[in-house]
């Protein structure tokens, strides 16, 4: 392409526009934790606060930003069942469903263990007060980085690990159990099916086996 343009300035009469196609580069496929690495990181976290990032991580399949930005007051309870009020991309608002015992462990922390003197009501916030406002600040989305990244470490995951790659396992594994990639959309805030058809190219053969026998076994024994 620099020599068609080349080409062009020196009026060697190349065509308008003319340009070489580019080749595409292989699509490397991210890697996806397993529900046992999950516990173990879980596991390896200092406090109830760290032990709650990564559960809320793995298991409502939420953005880094969005868990950081998580208020007391997003717990809501609706027909029988706990939900996460999350405010997304774009500030677009959405509630995600969490389990209850999970949802009372956030009720736990909010109510016993996060500092009761601490401004605001971001439910999350720093272990220590900062030195320059001497407040617990909320906890930043780098701080969570950091964070997962040192459990990585500790547990020997030899990949690194980093917030959004819960996320992507929490995609990947409801797909595998079979749940529907429009109620998932909807559940982590995609506006499109583009990135859940994405993941589908992450299941493994057993994976596409297993459901696939699973709905035509199914509809031979109804």
């Amino acid at each position: 392409n620099q020599w068609a343009r080349w080409a062009k300035r020196e009026g060697e009469g190349i065509g308008e526009g003319a340009t070489a196609p580019l080749p595409r580069l292989p699509r490397s496929l991210p890697n996806v934790l397993s529900r046992p690495q999950i516990a173990a990181l879980e596991e390896s976290a200092a406090t109830e606060r760290d032990r709650l990032i990564v559960r809320l991580l793995a298991d409502c399949g939420l953005r880094v930003g969005e868990l950081v930005g998580l208020r007391i007051g997003d717990l809501i309870q609706r027909d029988r069942g706990s939900f996460l009020r999350v405010h997304g991309k774009g500030d677009r608002e959405r509630q995600v469903p969490i389990m209850p015992g999970l949802a009372r462990r956030v009720g736990r922390y909010t109510a016993k263990v996060r500092p009761e003197d601490a401004p605001g009501d971001r439910i999350f916030l720093g272990l220590r007060r900062s030195a320059t406002t001497g407040e617990y600040e909320p906890l930043t989305t780098s701080g969570v980085e950091q964070l997962v990244r040192g459990l990585g470490q500790r547990c020997a995951i030899a990949d690194r690990v980093h917030p959004h790659l819960f996320r992507h396992s929490f995609v990947t594994h409801m797909l595998a159990q079979g749940m529907n990639p429009v109620q998932l959309a909807v559940i982590v805030g995609h506006s499109s099916l583009d990135m859940i058809q994405q993941v589908y190219a992450h299941l493994s053969p057993t994976d596409a086996y297993e459901a696939m026998a699973a709905v035509l076994l199914r509809d031979t024994h109804p």
